[in-house]
């Protein structure tokens, strides 16, 4: 069987779950390579400590504190005081990117050793500028904002940052001292930037513009992807900086961010977690600084439908609005440590509360005595021996989730995040294989076939059966990189007894329509019990026949026939109510048949039996076909011949063969399989090779 990735021209069509009986289950492990996560329990609290009068409290030592979470004590192991009030200034030529992690690292936490030494005494902050939905002159306020800082406020302890969301996430500047870079790089952001992604409307008419429009739309799922998208950029750039130790600040420049009830609650959870593990305050600036809201509302809309306008409605409805923009800004601001700026002209105060805040602080690393990964919040409480004394520190995180403890949100992210990780994951063992078969013209019906080793899946016994589910998802990417389809399922397992199950493997096939092409497809796996993940993916290619003179399909091995289901008419394994299951691991007990099926398109026919050249308008093809079986260079078996004459599947100008080899008179071992296809009318031939294993049925007991 040809193993190739390909097209979604059509959406996937044929979705099934078979037990596949084969004399043995997989091996245990996929491949050679693992991947090795680490991930640290520490917690990383800065604390700021100001006397009476406002000023920093200097020289404290660990046994000047104590750190209460939950109401319990635990023990400081590591202390630090960073301090950048008095810093030389820094060559721009020690200024580094972040560290990336290790090789195989997935999600660590922080620690000392992931800190690199030029980030000491350093103020670390990034500019995000939220180009997606903001107005061009709120661009231009944010941007001149920016520009001031770095020409007047800009530190020589400064390191600064550019990240700017618009039609994707960037990195514009890596963490710089160089004024100039910085400069060049903002001037480069223009008052278009971004746009396009501003926020819907809701379907409602009433107290909106009448722009004369029949219909008003109802873009409220689109504004909750919107904030998720937006959500997602913070929760990444959080995760990129948890490498460093010392404290980040995130100046997030918006024109607010609005919430659809708790449909975007996971993803700000998300986002908050990420950036509270990574010691990241975000400090939000809402760019449409002091507003005045006019009860006929702003003079550049059209006037208002319906009566709100004469109600006090309107302007009701507008506070509200703007109320629910800044709410999670200050949210997001205050659960991370930071502040929210909102409703000032003066943008200048931003900056100088992010330096004011990060000059001098303690850094305190603990080791919570709490091992439970239960994902609840944890209070924070710290105290110091200092009489009198002003502390301002982060109150609390929430713990981290396992995976029973996962909200279904964090689970899907999880698949999705591992959808693009270009790591593999091979903690659940998984299979792949794929074939191809025409359909019509260049496009092509590509079957696909997941095998999970029955042994790896953990079942839970509920009533009178073993039960069990598999999540499932997938992706199809063309030669240049851009998705083209997806797969997303999740399969139900319920059999009498597992232990049957435990030797056997689960397969899931699936299948759609692709077009000639070279592409890329990833599949990932999870099991539902541990959430243990397993992930294949490879370049696959769909040939163009036209230019071969003997228009062949991949050769499909298979063990055992189940029942068609009626959603699988486009699936050319399925015919006369049966659905050929491929076998993917070419491993077959001597006990079974060895079906073998493909196809083969436009055979050549003689001239005289062309209808179009004037012939009698009989078939005229001629096509011989049978299988060899050998081992080394001796052959052990080969089947008698099998005629054609005639096309089997005209809708699709094929000529189908499906041959059935007994196995009980083959030893075991391994076998070179050579399918032999000549078209005697044209003058061509293919032998196709295909390995495959034929193992002894094992006894039970």
């Amino acid at each position: 069987m040809t193993s190739m990735p390909n097209r979604f021209a059509d959406k996937a069509v044929a979705v099934l779950m078979v037990l596949v009986l084969l004399c043995a289950a997989l091996p245990s492990q996929q491949q050679s390579e693992y991947v090795l996560r680490v991930e640290s329990d520490l917690v990383l609290v800065n604390v700021t400590v100001r006397d009476k009068s406002g000023n920093f409290v200097q020289g404290l030592k660990p046994e000047n504190f104590t750190i209460l979470e939950d109401n319990k004590a635990q023990k400081i192991v590591s202390f630090d005081m960073e301090n950048v009030d008095a810093v030389p200034p820094l060559d721009v030529t020690q200024a580094k990117p972040l560290p990336e992690p290790a090789p195989g690292q997935a999600s660590p936490g922080v620690s000392a050793a992931n800190t690199a030494l030029p980030f000491k005494d350093r103020r670390l902050i990034v500019l995000f500028f939220d180009l997606s939905a903001m107005e061009p002159d709120e661009i231009d306020h944010a941007v001149t904002a920016a520009e001031h800082y770095v020409d007047t406020q800009m530190a020589p302890a400064d390191l600064v940052s550019i990240v700017s969301l618009g039609s994707s996430l960037l990195v514009n500047q890596d963490f710089t001292t160089d004024h100039a870079l910085l400069k060049k790089q903002l001037e480069q952001f223009s008052s278009g930037s971004g746009q396009g992604f501003e926020e819907g409307t809701t379907g409602t008419t009433e107290g909106t513009p009448d722009t004369g429009q029949p219909f008003t739309a109802d873009d409220t799922e689109y504004n909750i992807f919107n904030t998720d998208r937006r959500l997602e950029a913070l929760r990444s750039v959080a995760e990129k900086l948890s490498y460093v130790q010392q404290k980040k600040s995130l100046i997030y420049f918006s024109s607010g961010m609005d919430r659809t009830g708790i449909e975007n609650q996971s993803e700000l959870r998300a986002a908050v977690n990420a950036a509270v593990r990574s010691n990241l305050a975000i400090y939000t600036m809402d760019m449409r600084g002091l507003q005045a809201l006019v009860a006929g509302g702003e003079a550049q809309n059209a006037s208002l439908r319906g009566v709100s306008a004469y109600s006090g409605q309107a302007t009701l409805n507008a506070l509200n609005s703007n109320f629910t923009t800044q709410e999670t800004l200050v949210t997001l601001a205050s659960d991370t440590g930071g502040r929210a700026f909102l409703d000032s002209n003066d943008f200048s105060k931003i900056f100088r509360g992010v330096q004011q805040d990060t000059s001098t602080y303690y850094l305190l690393g603990y080791h919570s005595t709490n091992p439970a990964r239960d994902g609840h919040y944890r209070r924070i409480v710290v105290k110091s021996s200092v009489p009198g004394a002003k502390i301002e520190y982060r109150r609390g995180y929430y713990a981290p989730a396992d995976y029973q403890h996962s909200t279904k949100d964090d689970k899907e992210r999880q698949l999705e995040q591992e959808l693009a990780s270009e790591l593999p994951a091979t903690d659940l063992p998984l299979y792949l294989g794929v074939a191809y078969f025409r359909l019509e013209g260049s496009k092509f019906f590509v079957p696909i076939s997941l095998v999970v080793p029955g042994s790896q899946i953990p079942f839970v016994r509920s009533s009178d059966r073993d039960k069990a589910t598999l999540d499932v998802i997938g992706i199809v990417l063309d030669s240049e990189h851009h998705p083209l389809n997806r797969v997303r399922d999740t399969v139900k397992l319920a059999v009498n007894t597992s232990d049957e199950v435990q030797k056997k493997n689960v397969q899931y096939d699936t299948g759609m329509s692709l077009l000639s092409g070279n592409y890329h497809l990833k599949f990932v796996v999870r099991e539902n019990q541990t959430g243990r993940m397993g992930s294949f993916e490879t370049d696959i290619s769909v040939p163009d026949l036209k230019a071969q003179p003997l228009k062949m399909s991949s050769v499909v091995l298979a063990s055992q026939t189940q029942p068609a289901k009626k959603s699988t008419n486009l699936n050319p394994l399925v015919h006369d109510g049966s659905e050929i299951i491929p076998n993917i691991t070419h491993v077959f007990s001597a006990t079974q048949h060895l079906f073998l099926y493909y196809e083969v398109y436009d055979p050549a026919r003689p001239a005289a039996a062309d209808p179009a050249k004037g012939g009698d308008n009989k078939p005229g093809i001629r096509l011989l076909t049978n299988v060899a079986f050998f081992q080394g260079k001796a052959k052990a078996y080969e089947s008698s011949l099998v005629e054609l004459t005639e096309l089997n599947a005209r809708e699709r100008k094929a000529a189908v063969f499906q041959l059935d080899v007994p196995l009980t008179s083959f030893k075991p071992g391994f076998y070179t399989c050579q399918i032999n296809v000549i078209d005697d009318a044209g003058g061509h031939f293919l032998f196709p090779r295909l390995a495959l294993l034929i193992r002894t049925e094992s006894r039970k007991g």
